[in-house]
């Protein structure tokens, strides 16, 4: 049997348009290569996003590993500025670009072609299944949540689930994941009243108002980190007013939040900690203050154990390095997982992902595909 090639395959769904929320071709592609494969491949789309749900096994099978993973990619942004066609998927000098090169057409491709010899290899005593989205890197809310609703409805169950994002800063096999720290912004609105700059004891200006709230909540040490995670963190992303003229002050003024926070916390924990400094404010400066939350995700952790000493031992048998367990970053569509099964993540270098030109080696997809491949293997042996 001829192995199947990862670098061709990444090719292959770079040459496919699909900027979310577009298909582009990607999952129809990975669909055809797996049905022939013996894969049992489902649509779950849900939204006008596309998903593909495809087995390999016995339905209900007790034990499965599942592989989740996403064919949407970022926009282009200014092509003019891309040395090379974002989707003409270029090999120069060893290296091959494109939009989702690194992010993360390269990390399906190395695990749909390591499925695909494996299970036609040696036919495991168990289920290999593939959860891929095109909605991650748009609003995911008919994404992997929508898989995971499927595979709920059907019966159907992941033993483990291995995510295929980029996650090592600069050397291949360097760091997996084993949990992300949690997310979420705060839309902050203040209002008072408008008036004259030169009388402002006859307005309510919510300018000082939102100035000493952002100062509080940026000054305010959340924690010192815990076992697995670094310090939660809260940036001050915007303070917006759009008032110019000088002699006005004005009756509202909006800033945002955002905060990435550990498991020493919760979003619901965190909403009400940010409101009751609202609160203390508003009442402060006798300003009306008002906040919309969104809670991106929780934090979560898969304990160091089986599954990450699985991960790990295949890397430094194909890499020679030794992987550090993590938790940084930001979120994946592991958030969503985590309630399934036990979800780690590995994958490529990612220091090229949404930039322009973006770019993998072809050495490292081959390096993926074999880390893949071994992990299989290990599983199931």
């Amino acid at each position: 049997m001829t192995p199947t090639d990862p670098v061709q395959l990444t090719a292959d769904l770079i040459r496919c348009p699909s900027v979310t929320p577009e298909e582009g071709g990607a999952l129809v592609l990975l669909e055809r290569l797996l049905s022939g494969a013996g894969f049992d491949c489902t649509r779950a789309d849900r939204g006008g996003v596309a998903n593909l749900y495809a087995r390999w096994g016995k339905k209900g099978h007790a034990r499965s590993f599942g592989f989740n993973g996403h064919t949407d990619v970022v926009p282009v942004g200014d092509e003019a500025a891309w040395t090379v066609d974002p989707f003409g998927a270029e090999i120069r000098e060893g290296v091959l670009y494109g939009r989702g090169a690194t992010d993360m057409k390269s990390g399906v491709a190395a695990f749909a072609a390591a499925a695909v010899d494996f299970v036609q290899e040696t036919p495991p005593d168990g289920a290999v299944i593939l959860a891929i989205t095109g909605d991650e890197e748009g609003d995911a809310v008919d994404g992997t949540t929508a898989l995971l609703d499927h595979m709920a409805q059907e019966g159907e169950r992941m033993s483990v689930c291995l995510v295929g994002e980029p996650t090592c800063p600069e050397r291949m096999g360097e760091m997996i994941k084993i949990g992300r720290r949690g997310s979420m912004t705060a839309w902050i609105t203040v209002t008072g009243k408008q008036g004259h700059s030169a009388y402002p004891h006859r307005a309510k200006n919510p300018l000082p108002a939102l100035a000493r709230l952002m100062d509080r909540l940026a000054s305010h040490e959340l924690d010192q980190g815990t076992a697995h995670f670094d310090p939660s963190t809260l940036a001050v992303v915007t303070m917006d007013t759009g008032n110019p003229a000088t002699n006005v002050i004005p009756a509202q003024t909006r800033g945002t939040v955002n905060i990435r926070f550990n498991d020493s916390h919760s979003g619901e924990s965190l909403s009400q900690w940010l409101r009751a400094e609202a609160d203390r404010v508003a009442e402060e400066f006798g300003v009306e203050i008002g906040m919309e939350i969104k809670i991106s995700g929780e934090s979560f952790l898969t304990p160091p154990g089986p599954l990450s000493d699985l991960v790990a031992g295949a890397i430094e048998a194909e890499t020679g390095v030794r992987p550090a367990l993590s938790t940084t970053g930001g979120t994946s569509d592991a958030r969503f997982i985590k309630d399934h099964c036990p979800v780690v993540e590995f994958g490529l270098v990612g220091r090229t992902m949404h930039q322009v030109d973006e770019c993998v080696p072809v050495e490292q997809i081959e390096q993926l595909k074999a880390v893949y491949s071994r992990i299989l293997r290990d599983y199931f042996a």
